[in-house]
């Protein structure tokens, strides 16, 4: 992923995705909520895009990332800092 959009994450900017990312990002915000229900419209739109294989993987990966987070606000576990912006990353040099 591009530090673009990653940084237009943070800042809640959508605008940088393609429709494809925004509809999974959509799936990963249904998933995220509690409890994590998919409505059946939601369900239809991602079916236009991806075959069933295909949102067996990405919620599968979904669901792991948001464990793994619930996982680290449970016990307090903040970044390492290791993520630097390329253009940032240039500029230390």
């Amino acid at each position: 992923m591009s530090d673009e959009k990653l940084l237009a994450v943070v800042k809640n900017d959508l605008s940088v995705f393609s429709k494809d990312e925004k509809l999974v990002i959509e799936l990963a915000d249904e998933m995220a909520n509690t409890p994590a229900n998919v409505s059946d419209e939601l369900y239809a739109r991602l079916r236009e895009k991806f075959s069933e294989e295909q949102l067996l993987q990405l919620g599968g990966q979904i669901a792991f990332e948001n464990y793994r987070a619930r996982l680290n606000r449970v016990f307090d576990v903040g970044s390492d800092e290791l993520y630097q912006p390329q253009k940032a990353h240039k500029a230390q040099k």
